[in-house]
């Protein structure tokens, strides 16, 4: 974990360094941050697990929207698209507005949903459809169908609030979306990131390598 850390670290540092002889200030600051909130939510989910704990829904997914790495992809993505990068776009996205929150527990949510039997059989912590099990009493089907109108609900907020939202450049508006957007497609029908020889496999073969038919 340290030696991944470590060369994630170092890649971000020299971007970092490669924008702010651009654009004359330090982004730093706001990488090792992201980093730093990672760590401790990872490390939180470690504690649950060692200790048994079942957290209620509310305070899982308080924890988890930030360890599904969403807040730091849409972080650099920021530093990586936009151009000239301002300062007081960077104290908003400090404070985790909905630009950065609502694509990231889409993602969260919609991995839960079409993760969760298989990991929970390897041994992995639990997802947010059994932290809803054990503080409701529900069975399985019914916490399936709860986490699945919280999904409705959040595109919906999403799509309100950042449609409206004029603080942030357009292409970053698309991007932070199309993480959303990325995470429904690849969790369709189920795991299409860690078992991606079903639906993925025969969508990047028809979009990069099957012809069109052109008749």
């Amino acid at each position: 974990m340290k030696i991944c850390f470590l060369a994630l670290f170092n890649s971000m540092n020299e971007l970092a360094y490669d924008i702010l002889k651009e654009q004359g200030f330090s982004i730093i600051s706001h990488i090792r941050k992201e980093w730093a909130n990672l760590c401790k939510a990872y490390l939180l989910e470690v504690k649950w697990y060692q200790r048994g704990d079942t957290p209620s829904l509310n305070e899982f997914l308080r924890n988890a929207w930030i360890t599904n790495t969403g807040p730091v992809l849409i972080m650099h993505a920021y530093f990586c698209i936009t151009n000239p990068i301002k300062e007081e776009e960077l104290e908003c996205l400090k404070n985790y507005p909905s630009i950065i929150y609502s694509p990231s527990q889409i993602l969260r949510l919609v991995n839960d949903l079409a993760t969760s039997p298989d990991e929970i059989k390897k041994g992995d912590y639990l997802k947010s459809i059994q932290c809803y099990m054990h503080e409701s009493g529900s069975c399985e089907e019914n916490a399936r169908n709860y986490i699945k109108n919280l999904i409705d609900q959040t595109w919906k907020k999403m799509n309100r609030d950042i449609l409206r939202d004029r603080s942030f450049s357009k292409d970053f508006r698309r991007t932070t979306m199309n993480l959303a957007r990325i995470a429904q497609c690849m969790y369709q029908h189920g795991d299409g990131f860690g078992i991606p020889d079903r639906e993925t496999k025969d969508r990047i073969l028809s979009l990069f390598f099957e012809p069109i038919p052109l008749s």
